[in-house]
C-alpha cells in the first residue's frame, strides 16, 4: 500500500492529480505543470516534499563519522548551516545525494531522497559498525517523526515572516525567517512546538524548506497558500518541480545519479572534498579527477521543434549511437525540449552538434553550459 503524508486530503481538496511516486502517493499537478512551474518563477509555489527521508546523527565524533562517509567536508559547516553533499560506495558510485545540515555542536540532520530512505539508513549502519568510535555516535531515522514543505519564489521572502514568525530559537539565531542566507537553517516557534526552516530548494528560485511535526506542517501549508495568495501563491507538484529542477540541471537521484555513477562523472566535483582525508569512495574519484573519466553528464538544448526529450531516448553523435537521456522536458520558461544525458567525455564541451532521437527519428539539438536556465536568485550567487 503505498504511503500517504499529512498532507494528503489537502490534494485532494485542491485538485491534485495523484502518482505513485518512490512508494508514495503524491501530487503530479494540480492545474497544469507549465502553470505551476511559472507560478514559482514569476511569483511563489508550495511544494509538498514530506515523503524526503530525515536522519539524524549526534554524538562527540558525529562529524567525524559523517567525514568518512559524506563526500563535502562536513567540518567546514558550523550551527545553523548547511550543505549538500553525496554518500557514495567504495566504486565511487552514488548511494545517495541529500543535504547536511549542523543543528548544534554535535547534532547534524540529513534529509534523503524519499526512494534511498531505507537504504541509506541501512547503508550508515553499515558504515557505523565499521567506525572506529562508533560509541560516541547515535544514527536516528526520524522520517516517520517529520513532514515537511517547500515553499520557492522571487516573492516568497514577502509574505513567509507573516506565516512563521522570529526570533528562532535554534539552529543559527536570527531575528526573523527572511533573516537566513542561502544553506541557513534555524529552529522557529510554532504554537508551542518548533519547525525548523532552512534557505534551500531544489527549483533555483530563492526560497524555504519547512520540517516539522504532522499537525505543524499542515497548519504552515494552510498559512502559506492563505498569505501567498496576493503574490500568486499555487500549489505545485511533483511535474513542476522536475521542470524547474532540470532548467537549473540540479540532479535527481534514477536519472542523473545511481550506483553505478559517479559524482566526478555527474559533473558534481564541486562537492567531493579530496582534501579532507579519507572517505568511502575516495581512491576511485581521486584518480577520476587526476586522470579524467570515460562519461559525462552534459545538458542540451534541442535546436528545432520537436515533441519533448525523455529519459532513455538516444543520443546520436556523428552518425552514431554515443549515449541517452536521463532527464528531458518541455522547458516552460524556455519554451523549448531541454534536458540531460550522458555522453562520452570528448563530446562534452558546450556547443557541440548532436541529435536527440524521439520515437524513431533524430531532432537536432546542441549542448549547452550548466545551468540551462540562468537566473540571480536573492542571497546566493548565479544559478
Amino acid at each position: 500500500m503505498l504511503k500517504r503524508t499529512p498532507l494528503f486530503e489537502s490534494h485532494q481538496k485542491l485538485g491534485g492529480k495523484l502518482i505513485e511516486f518512490g512508494g508514495w502517493e503524491m501530487p503530479v499537478q494540480y492545474t497544469s505543470i507549465s502553470d505551476e512551474h511559472l507560478a514559482v518563477r514569476n511569483g511563489a509555489g508550495v511544494f509538498d516534499i514530506s515523503h524526503m527521508g530525515e536522519i539524524t546523527v549526534s554524538g562527540d565524533a558525529a562529524s567525524e563519522f559523517l567525514n568518512s562517509v559524506l563526500t563535502n567536508d562536513i567540518k567546514k559547516l558550523s550551527p545553523g548551516e548547511g550543505q549538500y553533499t553525496l554518500m557514495c560506495n567504495e566504486r565511487g558510485g552514488v548511494v545517495d545525494d541529500l543535504y547536511a545540515y549542523q543543528l548544534s555542536e554535535n547534532v547534524f540532520l540529513l534529509v534523503v531522497n524519499a526512494s534511498r530512505t531505507v537504504g541509506d539508513v541501512a547503508w550508515l549502519q553499515q558504515r557505523l559498525q565499521a567506525f572506529a568510535n562508533q560509541a560516541s555516535v547515535k544514527m536516528t531515522d526520524a522520517s516517520h517523526n517529520y513532514a515537511a514543505i517547500a515553499v520557492q519564489g522571487p516573492r516568497v521572502a514577502e509574505f513567509i515572516n507573516e506565516c512563521i514568525q522570529g526570533p528562532s530559537t535554534c539552529g543559527l539565531r536570527v531575528g526573523r525567517v527572511t533573516d537566513l542566507k542561502k544553506n541557513q537553517i534555524g529552529g522557529f516557534p510554532w504554537h508551542g512546538a518548533t519547525v525548523l526552516v532552512s534557505r534551500t530548494g531544489y527549483t533555483g528560485e530563492d526560497g524555504f524548506e519547512i520540517v516539522g511535526r504532522d499537525e505543524s506542517i499542515q497548519q504552515i501549508w494552510d498559512s502559506l497558500l492563505l498569505h501567498g495568495q496576493p503574490f500568486g501563491i499555487k500549489p505545485c507538484g511533483l511535474g513542476a518541480r522536475d521542470t524547474l529542477r532540470t532548467e537549473v540541471c540540479y540532479p535527481l537521484y534514477g536519472h542523473e545519479l545511481d550506483e553505478n555513477t559517479t559524482p566526478i562523472e555527474a559533473g558534481l566535483a564541486f562537492f567531493v572534498a579530496l582534501d579532507k582525508g579519507d572517505f568511502v569512495g575516495r581512491t576511485v574519484l581521486a584518480e577520476q579527477k587526476a586522470n579524467g573519466v570515460a562519461k559525462k553528464c552534459v545538458a542540451f538544448k534541442m535546436s528545432d521543434k520537436s515533441a519533448p526529450p525523455r529519459p532513455h531516448y538516444p543520443i546520436w553523435i556523428n552518425g552514431k549511437q554515443a549515449g541517452e537521456v536521463v532527464s528531458g522536458t518541455q522547458s516552460p520558461s524556455l519554451n523549448a525540449g531541454i534536458g540531460l544525458g550522458y555522453v562520452p567525455a570528448q563530446f562534452a564541451k558546450a556547443g557541440t552538434a548532436i541529435e536527440i532521437e524521439i520515437r524513431g527519428k533524430r531532432f537536432p539539438a546542441v549542448t549547452v553550459k550548466k545551468p540551462i536556465l540562468t537566473k540571480r536568485v536573492s542571497g546566493s550567487p548565479a544559478t
